[in-house]
């Protein structure tokens, strides 16, 4: 895979990621900034990008999505097979839960 095509897929997967985050704070604004990882500033600032600029947003050469984990153990839920999926991924969103949502600064 060279850089042009790894930029291609970095732009394919904000424009995917910024259009669905879009989506969902227009659907329920509250679950969508749970989900989403994200506090009240960021959440407005998505809400009132023009298409114009959620494009030139995607555009970037950097990954506008990350990990919300940064912790082996809620990683290791996640992709642990041998639980219970549903108590698993439960478990996973009470320990994210507690983790702030980002800030603007």
């Amino acid at each position: 895979m060279g850089p042009n095509q790894t930029l291609g897929e970095i732009r394919d997967v904000n424009l995917s990621y910024m259009l669905l985050a879009k989506q969902m704070l227009q659907e329920d604004k509250v679950s969508a900034m749970y989900r989403l990882g994200i506090n009240q500033d960021i959440a407005e600032i998505l809400n009132k990008l023009t298409s114009a600029q959620l494009i030139k947003m995607a555009a970037s050469n950097m990954l506008l999505c990350r990990f919300r984990f940064d912790d082996r153990l809620i990683a290791e839920m996640l992709s642990n097979d041998n639980r219970d999926q549903a108590v698993t991924k439960s478990h996973a969103a009470i320990l994210m839960a507690g983790k702030p949502a980002e800030v603007v600064t």
